[in-house]
């Protein structure tokens, strides 16, 4: 409660910060225009972060306990980078589409490249948790390489940054309101969190105590992408967001999925509002993408972790 009361009061001051004449002691009394301000961007702009922030790392949480690998995110997997691909597919076959529909097919690339890192998983699954990091950034690496290939030759490269580098600097009233699906996603996510744990203990285990193990892999594959798309197609890519948070949350809090699900949807969502307040404030009146910070942060974070995991395996 005391760390929802923190996010929610951080939430709140952030609201304060702008170009705009809209100040922290403005908010409890705006005028017309200040209120208008805030209802048409400062406040989509904090929903959307908190909801992308809690819906990547759930998103991560969910991954890493099926795949049995705390080194698999949806930015480690080929999750995001296939999201990005169904986005420029959208814009080719249907031009000028809207943005329920380009979610609607990043979805479903999402989940078809997944599945397929999944499949990959399952050849190498005995293999060192960094060697399979590293084939989910090969394999995304490459899903990136189509994607820009397919967009130069559309003459579409410019519009790839929109989606690959993260950030919510265009959120505005109207143009947000899909990314609130996330939060149906992971109230089903929650509800299916103890048979995920089960999943993560194998196939074998799963088996034996009456889980139907793939219709459960494919419920976690779905979770997974849909809150992974619809984050990639409003916001934009955020990295490392999926794979530094829930690490850190299992390291303090214990691995049993449904205790720490909340407490690393809050961690995320305030870590990400943490890297937007730094990225308007660190060179005001400009702005930086979060995406900027978070991969700043998470790059660091991410080798400290192999690091350690390497020094335990005594590699």
């Amino acid at each position: 409660m005391a760390a929802t009361g923190a996010l929610l009061v951080a939430a709140y001051l952030s609201l304060g910060i702008g170009v705009a004449d809209v100040g922290v002691a403005d908010l409890l009394s705006p005028s017309a225009e200040q209120w208008q301000i805030l209802t048409v961007s400062r406040i989509p702009r904090t929903a959307a972060v908190l909801l992308a922030g809690a819906a990547l790392s759930v998103a991560g949480l969910i991954m890493q306990r099926i795949t049995q690998n705390r080194f698999v995110s949806p930015s480690t997997s080929g999750t995001v980078e296939a999201a990005v691909l169904g986005i420029l597919v959208a814009t080719l076959l249907f031009g000028d589409a809207s943005l329920l529909v380009k979610m609607l097919v990043a979805i479903l690339t999402a989940v078809a490249g997944t599945l397929v890192f999944l499949q990959l998983l399952e050849r190498i699954r005995h293999q060192d948790p960094i060697v399979v990091a590293l084939v989910g950034l090969m394999y995304g690496a490459v899903i990136g390489a189509v994607t820009t290939f397919i967009a130069y030759q559309r003459d579409l490269v410019q519009y790839l940054d929109i989606w690959t580098t993260g950030s919510f600097s265009g959120i505005l009233q109207g143009r947000y309101e899909p990314i609130y699906v996330v939060l149906a996603v992971g109230v089903l996510g929650y509800l299916w969190a103890d048979r995920f744990t089960v999943v993560g203990m194998g196939r074998s285990m799963a088996t034996n105590l009456g889980l139907h193990y793939r219709r459960t892999m494919y419920v976690g594959l779905v979770v997974v992408s849909v809150m992974a798309a619809v984050v990639v197609v409003v916001v934009g890519a955020i990295p490392f967001l999926g794979l530094i948070v829930p690490n850190v949350v299992t390291l303090l809090l214990g691995d049993n999925l449904r205790r720490v699900l909340p407490a690393t949807a809050l961690a995320g969502a305030g870590f990400v509002l943490l890297c937007d307040v730094v990225a308007r404030t660190v060179h005001y009146p400009y702005e930086l993408p979060v995406a900027t910070i978070a991969g700043a942060v998470g790059a660091a974070v991410f080798v400290v972790l192999i690091l350690r995991a390497g020094k335990a395996s005594g590699t």
